[in-house]
């Protein structure tokens, strides 16, 4: 069973998590990789290999569409099917797919890694594509192909019919646009407005001076085409925005300009009926400008991160902006928001380690400026921020402000410690230690203590004890100490208060410590001083050992879990990654290697090694008991490691080779330096994923909807008891007009035939009869009828005797039906033909 690194977002995760636009996953909802789906329904992004389907509605995640290998690059619409959609991505592939349902229409290999994607209602069968021109990587270009798309019947097949549009265009997608539909295309590059007519095949060209007479930077960053008018809308570095008209005429061309903007304007976008121009930038402002009125605009402020792109709605009712905080924001066409997609935020750094919340087991890391994020890995979702800096947030190139630094959990959740900074040097250094208690009636983190003076210079490191009975935390600072705080004592009383304070300072020869780390048990604490490590006793301050074989400064501190609490590890600045046994103070074992990340699994004895060599990290996964590897993966990834964490899982996996057997209890997720949020699974995780992504089509007696999710498991055990009290010999068999409506109601209804076709067989099977009920109906008609002879004869023979009687003689006897007559007679007889005596009084 092979064990593959997947991007997460998305997870999502986020599959979970999406991290950045280009190459990074942390940032799903980039410049055109999301839009709105026709008629306003459903929202669709891009996300790591993934495309991702929202409701507008709920802002909930509805279902992925998975099967592109690398990275998604660009979406559209298609033009003749708005229940379709297709999507481009670096693995060289065009994928049709039906949205609705999640299904892959055909895949179109195109053989080249594509960058952005764009249609058009007049190129009907046709897709413009970016793809990357072979030059020099540092100076890369890229050229705008049509495609023409093959027609056959085969699932995947070869484009191979394309003709270049444009060569040395410029790599950003939102600096190309389609204009009237289809006649004109227009491309922005540097200082250069190149038109394209398709019906006369010919291009005009423009340029603007690097700077004008006040300084004003020109250069082109985003564009856009009005839909009905020849006018092109054109945003610059400035922070300024020009109209082009009567391009036709290169001669004869104007432009005018707007500017509010007070940095580049990184998004343009009309409204379908082009009315309004949007435009958004650094200043997370969403101006609507009023088209033909001269300035005249609206604004709709603080919507989070700078905007990267605004995608409106066919009808006109929507428009969506992504953020570069990695957010979609939904707004009405009335300037007011009505919801939010928010992913795992993107910062510009990861400061603090990974970690999870013992409570929500949501993974908590940097956030927006100023806050701690709470992610959920299993739903997929962002949770909430918590504020931690509590002070407006002002977005200004090289503003010094404060950041969240450090954080770290209890092993209860139930307190919190956050270190917020500011200033680079030491002389101009400002932060604060702050602790936060967990409120049950909020079910959030309220601030319990500020700490201003925690030490008289930068905190390092920091970490709570393991022990469930008293909560003590211990930080330490390049000032030489180490400090324990814990719940403060009144003077008097000698009962806990709900504060905290400062128990005990230690150091050790003036040396600067770099690290520390409880053991499981909470009963020893090891702080690392440059190439000594000290062992002390929580209970009584007491160093009790030290040790100082290891050559070079202690990077990384850790303790084994379970059955391995015996051991120490720690790694070196001199690539050596040494093991300790504390019972008897002695090494024992070192390897030479690398390693950027040691973390330990809390539910297992295994601990993960990031090693970074040769321009690639490795992966190790081993025992203290043993230097032997459990597993090792070769070139995860080509960056450093310096974030990772180990997720609990809620259910054991119990299907798993010997090699994945580390991932039974725990799934681990590392960060590297370029913000990709990676994670391991077995494929039989996917192969569960898939399945479960696929309920709705297996499981077709009843709708997957939250009611079904509450009660589920209720109507699964009701099914069971009915099964055994009924076996299966007795349950009638279901009726073959009820499986003709079932069907008829859970297919798509796009891809049905005509209703005039359905409609006569709709009605044939409601008149096929069922076998059982019919032969039921048949048994029990003989029965009736074969009562009714048998009265009949006894009837017939007391009439015939008492006739003979009176009349004297059998000739007499008058002629009667037969039985088989009589009984035809009797159904005639219970016929309903008041249906014809309509029919009668209706003819003139």
């Amino acid at each position: 069973m092979a064990i593959t690194v997947v991007s997460v977002k998305k997870v999502l995760l986020l599959r979970t998590l999406p991290l950045k636009l280009n190459e990074e996953v942390v940032e799903e909802y980039g410049s055109h990789r999301f839009m709105l789906s026709h008629g306003c329904r459903f929202v669709l992004c891009a996300s790591g290999d993934l495309v991702k389907v929202y409701s507008t509605r709920t802002e909930e995640w509805l279902h992925s569409l998975q099967g592109h290998t690398n990275q998604v690059t660009g979406i559209a619409l298609n033009p003749a099917n708005h229940l379709q959609v297709y999507s481009c991505s670096a693995d060289g592939t065009v994928k049709l797919w039906d949205f609705i349902d999640g299904i892959l229409i055909k895949t179109f290999i195109i053989g080249y890694p594509l960058f952005a994607i764009y249609v058009s209602e007049k190129h009907e069968g046709v897709l413009f594509l970016h793809v990357s021109m072979a030059t020099d990587s540092k100076n890369e270009c890229f050229q705008l192909v049509a495609v023409h798309l093959p027609k056959s019947a085969e699932q995947e097949v070869e484009a191979k019919e394309m003709s270049v549009v444009s060569s040395h265009i410029s790599s950003n997608p939102s600096c190309t646009a389609f204009g009237r539909g289809g006649e004109y295309i227009a491309f922005a590059r540097r200082l250069q407005l190149n038109v394209y007519f398709f019906r006369k095949q010919k291009t005009c060209s423009f340029s603007l001076k690097a700077t004008d007479k006040k300084g004003a930077q020109n250069a082109f960053t985003c564009i856009t085409c009005h839909p009905t008018d020849d006018c092109i809308a054109t945003g610059h570095e400035d922070g300024k925005i020009r109209l082009w008209r009567n391009f036709i005429h290169k001669k004869e061309y104007t432009y005018s300009t707007q500017h509010w903007h007070h940095n580049a304007v990184n998004t343009l976008c009309f409204t379908p009926e082009g009315t309004h121009l949007l435009s958004g930038g650094i200043e997370s402002v969403l101006v609507q400008w009023q088209y033909g009125a001269g300035n005249r605009k609206e604004f709709l402020p603080r919507l989070g991160g700078s905007i990267l792109h605004i995608s409106a709605s066919s009808d006109g009712q929507l428009f969506c902006t992504s953020h570069s905080d990695n957010k979609i924001t939904v707004i009405e066409s009335s300037f007011k928001v009505c919801g939010v997609l928010q992913g795992l935020v993107k910062g510009d750094a990861v400061l603090t380690d990974l970690m999870i919340d013992p409570r929500s087991k949501a993974l908590v890391l940097n956030g927006k400026p100023g806050h701690l994020q709470f992610y959920s890995l299993l739903r997929d979702k962002h949770l909430y921020n918590l504020d931690i800096v509590q002070q407006e947030y002002i977005y200004e190139a090289g503003l010094d402000q404060f950041e969240v630094a450090k954080a770290a959990f209890d092993i209860k959740g139930s307190w919190l410690a956050t270190v917020e900074e500011r200033g680079q040097k030491s002389s101009d250094l400002e932060f604060f230690l702050k602790l936060w208690a967990f409120d049950e009636r909020t079910q959030s983190f309220v601030l319990n203590t500020t700490i201003t003076a925690a030490h008289t210079d930068r905190i390092i490191s920091m970490c709570f004890s393991s022990s469930e009975e008293t909560t003590m935390l211990v930080t330490i600072a390049e000032d030489g100490q180490f400090k324990a705080w814990c719940q403060g004592a009144d003077a008097d009383t000698q009962q806990n208060q709900n504060f905290w304070s400062c128990d005990f300072v230690g150091s050790y020869h003036n040396l600067k410590p770099t690290n520390c780390s409880f053991s499981a048990d909470s009963s020893l604490l090891a702080v690392s001083f440059q190439e000594v490590i000290t062992i002390w006793s929580p209970e009584t301050w007491e160093m009790l050992t030290t040790l100082c074989q290891p050559p070079g400064i202690i990077r990384d501190l850790c303790f084994g879990r379970l059955s391995c609490s015996k051991y120490l590890l720690g790694t070196t600045t001199r690539n050596l990654l040494c093991c300790w046994n504390l019972l008897t103070c002695a090494l024992e074992w070192s390897s030479s290697v690398e390693v950027s990340k040691l973390q330990p699994d809390p539910l297992s004895e295994n601990v993960a090694a990031f090693s970074y060599q040769s321009k690639h990290t490795d992966l190790f996964v081993f025992k203290p008991s043993e230097p032997r590897p459990l597993f090792t993966n070769k070139n995860v990834c080509s960056e450093k490691v310096h974030r990772a964490v180990f997720v609990p899982r809620e259910e054991l996996l119990n299907n798993c080779d010997e090699s994945s057997q580390w991932l039974n209890r725990s799934q681990l997720y590392f960060l590297t330096q370029n913000m990709d949020l990676l994670t391991f699974s077995t494929a039989t995780e996917e192969d569960r994923m898939l399945s479960s992504s696929k309920q709705l089509v297996i499981d077709d007696s009843v709708a997957v909807t939250p009611f079904y999710l509450l009660l589920g498991k209720h109507r699964q055990q009701q099914q069971k008891l009915n099964t055994q009290s009924h076996p299966a010999a007795d349950k009638p068999q279901q009726p073959q007009g009820s499986v003709t409506i079932k069907e008829l109601l859970h297919t798509p209804a796009h891809v049905l035939p005509a209703a005039s076709v359905l409609c006569s067989m709709f009605v044939n099977s409601l008149l096929i009869s069922n076998t059982g009920v019919q032969q039921d109906c048949l048994r029990e008609e003989m029965d009736s009828e074969k009562e009714e002879e048998d009265s009949e004869e006894e009837m017939e023979a007391c009439d015939s005797q008492q006739e003979l009687r009176v009349q004297g003689s059998v000739d007499e006897v008058m002629l009667k039906l037969s039985k088989a007559q009589e009984r035809e007679l009797k159904r005639v007889r219970k016929t309903d033909f008041s249906w014809m005596a309509d029919l009668i009084d209706s003819k003139p």
